[in-house]
């Protein structure tokens, strides 16, 4: 399974989750985390949860880098500027975000892949979700339909960025989101 991720701390709980059913590559990528100190610390952070994960329960969970974009991103939202959090900016995010890992799954012949960015409780699932099938559709990839924050995702996920000393941001990434 390729799971797109957003950051180490939203990738804990939905990797706890799925490894007792796929082998799992992280796909980090994310141009839309516009500050490039802020790109690489969250980096850092995944890379960081998944060597102690896959230590401590005996895993093989791989790491690979999408290309770091942000200059795309912001053509990508240019005008979108003033929208509120979760506004169509966050939606043109969504979509550059899952078609890059749903072209990615097809071209490297995975036959799955989601995301983490349903275990957040500020993102909007179903939209999310539509998104993933569309671009699943799209590239031949089946895109894994699961609400990540049901079953206490979103705290399990706290729980665990604190047990592996993570660094959680508390924005989305982008220059307008900060809170």
């Amino acid at each position: 399974m390729l799971l797109h991720s957003c950051c180490g701390p939203c990738s804990t709980s939905v990797t706890e989750r799925l490894v007792p059913d796929y082998d799992i590559t992280v796909f980090y990528y994310n141009p839309c985390i516009t500050d490039s100190d802020e790109y690489e610390k969250r980096k850092e952070n995944q890379i960081k949860f998944i060597e102690e994960y896959s230590k401590e329960e005996n895993l093989n969970i791989k790491f690979v880098e999408g290309k770091y974009d942000p200059e795309k991103y912001f053509e990508l939202v240019k005008g979108l500027e003033d929208e509120p959090e979760g506004g169509e900016r966050c939606t043109v995010c969504f979509r550059q975000r899952l078609e890059e890992a749903a072209a990615y799954a097809a071209g490297e012949d995975f036959d799955i892949f989601t995301t983490t960015l349903t275990v957040s409780p500020h993102k909007n699932y179903p939209l999310i979700a539509g998104i993933g099938k569309e671009y699943g559709e799209k590239y031949g990839v089946e895109f894994l339909d699961l609400d990540f924050k049901k079953k206490a995702g979103f705290q399990r996920s706290i729980e665990l960025s604190k047990e592996h000393e993570l660094y959680r941001q508390n924005y989305c990434g982008c220059v307008y989101s900060i809170y």
